[in-house]
């Protein structure tokens, strides 16, 4: 609920417009350990429309209903049945819709900080509440926020209902709807017939599960922005490949056109290539020069083993694969461990190896190896940073993120709440302008974030924060 910084102005429930046909879905092993952590909030930053606020409340409430009859399950509410096993009722029984006020924030307020500025936190809905509180809780809720020169639209849902290739997917719908779009294209995929479906219970305390990090630790988030020319760089680097942007030597170029393929900024997915000429991606150039610079802020021992932990989206590691717009949780994380010695008195392309390795080796095999795991102890995912030497990567700079128009235009900038946020997490936006610009969203302690701002190897490549 607005606090402080918004004011509420009105809260609603809002219904799909029509009826639902589906049956219960079956929470699988990737839904369920996300019962323990809160509900992802983002949200989109706009200006302000060229018509009144009234009427744009107006408008999103019946785009909403509109938009819920292709999401059933935002809708509905968990149930669980005799032998334990939690399921979403798609009942119809709505969602919240919050209308607030913050009219004394500007959007340079909102973006124009180094530090993501603490009123941020209040534009979002649902702050601080866990996923398990589903069963009695709205699966999702919406708040816009009217700002003096803007407005901002914040969603909070349940993360055992969905990741994040699937809420942005319903945003991307919801923004569809409201500029009038009638074809819905890229629906949604319900089916619950693959590995993902377990026989296995997840037992819970009668309280329900509790969130494994301080949620009151002292900390520091800022977004570091990568133009797409540093982004360049830093994979030439890491290839230890040629690049000269403007000149005639060009290698990452060159190699793009041996393998017919345009030059584009390769993320997660463009690591599961078997061309022998396959390079280690940007992004995880990019994770393994976050991995380097925060090891040294942190000023570890040598001996002291780290952690990067990265999530990866399965539908396409499984087979037969899943549908890309398979709704609910197809991710599992990957951890990568090497020790503070190594990852600093090795280079840039050492560390990103490693990343790149274990990535590439999460395979239907290894999927399929982390479910059997998984239902052999059935558990929560333990979220945070146990031994203060953890890096945990989110999001990813694939999301379309930017492609959301309401009606009168892309967003200004995209932001997310409070949720889920602890020293080391790093969650991956893509950059306003695209083109393979990268905003990383870093959440540090105060003295390990100064470090960081003062990494040379780190600072070279980030052009400004993200505006």
């Amino acid at each position: 609920m607005p606090s402080a910084a918004a004011t509420l102005v009105s809260k609603c429930t809002i219904f799909p417009s029509q009826k639902s046909s589906l049956p219960d879905l079956k929470l699988s092993v990737s839904d369920l350990p996300m019962l323990s952590v809160h509900y992802i909030q983002k949200g989109a930053l706009f200006t302000r429309p060229p018509f009144p606020i009234t009427q744009l409340i107006s408008l999103l409430k019946l785009t909403l209903s509109q938009t819920l009859t292709h999401f059933p399950p935002l809708a509905g509410r968990f149930v669980t049945d005799s032998d334990g096993y939690v399921y979403i009722s798609c009942n119809d029984a709505g969602v919240d819709f919050v209308h607030a006020a913050a009219t004394h924030i500007l959007i340079r307020d909102v973006i124009g900080s180094i530090d993501v500025p603490h009123h941020v936190k209040e534009l979002f809905p649902f702050d601080q509440k866990v996923s398990y509180q589903g069963r009695f809780s709205p699966l999702l809720a919406v708040q816009v926020t009217e700002l003096a020169d803007g407005v901002f639209i914040g969603c909070a849902v349940n993360h055992s209902v969905t990741d994040g290739t699937s809420f942005w997917n319903f945003f991307n719908t919801f923004a569809e709807v409201s500029r009038g779009v009638k074809r819905i294209i890229r629906q949604p995929d319900f089916t619950r017939n693959s590995i993902l479906i377990s026989n296995a219970v997840l037992k819970l305390p009668a309280n329900g599960p509790k969130i494994t990090f301080a949620g009151d630790a002292p900390l520091r988030e800022r977004i570091f922005s990568f133009k797409r020319e540093s982004i360049r760089r830093l994979k030439a680097k890491t290839n230890n490949q040629k690049l000269t942007i403007d000149g005639e030597i060009n290698t990452v170029e060159l190699m793009a056109k041996q393998r017919n393929d345009p030059l584009k900024f390769d993320m997660k997915a463009e690591t599961e290539t078997t061309n022998p000429m396959a390079e280690i991606s940007s992004f995880q150039s990019l994770c393994a020069l976050l991995w380097r610079a925060v090891t040294r802020a942190r000023k570890f021992p040598s001996s002291k083993m780290t952690t990067f932990r990265m999530a990866v989206n399965c539908r396409h590691r499984l087979h037969p694969k899943l549908n890309p717009l398979y709704f609910g949780n197809a991710i599992q994380s990957i951890p990568t461990y090497a020790s503070a010695g190594d990852v600093l008195s090795n280079d840039l392309h050492w560390c990103a190896e490693q990343l790149h390795e274990n990535v590439k080796a999460h395979d239907d095999v290894m999927v399929t190896k982390f479910v059997e795991d998984w239902e052999r102890d059935p558990r929560c995912f333990p979220l945070g940073n146990f031994d203060g030497a953890m890096l945990t990567m989110g999001s990813s700079p694939r999301f379309p993120m930017y492609n959301n128009d309401f009606g009168w235009g892309r967003p200004v900038a995209v932001r997310s709440g409070r949720a889920n946020k602890f020293d080391g997490k790093i969650s991956a936006f893509p950059g306003r302008e695209g083109g393979g610009t990268v905003d990383l969203e870093v959440v540090l302690s105060p003295e390990t974030m100064e470090g960081l701002e003062s990494d040379k190897e780190f600072m070279q490549y980030v052009t400004e924060s993200a505006t």
